[in-house]
């Protein structure tokens, strides 16, 4: 069974904590580790389009959120980002 969702996840608060060197990296697991949480699954594929958005500033200046929708497709967790 498919499952369907379009979450805004929150980056700000990992923004202001961390080095301005790590944000980008620490900005996707980021992500990766509020997907496992909200859709109760360890597998976590994110597509291309979230890591160009991530980086599309560089490594320091990461967007505060960003808006992703994810389908769980049985144990598997794929997200793309949401227009």
């Amino acid at each position: 069974m498919m499952e369907e969702r379009i979450y805004t996840i929150p980056l700000r608060d990992m923004m202001n904590r961390s080095k301005r060197t790590k944000r980008a990296p620490r900005a996707i697991r980021k992500i990766r580790e509020f997907l496992k949480r909200h859709m109760k699954a360890e597998i976590v594929k994110l597509d291309n389009s979230i890591n160009e958005k991530v980086w599309e500033r560089s490594i320091e200046k990461v967007p505060a959120r960003i808006r992703v929708k994810v389908v769980k497709e049985g144990d598997v967790v794929r997200a793309t980002l949401a227009e």
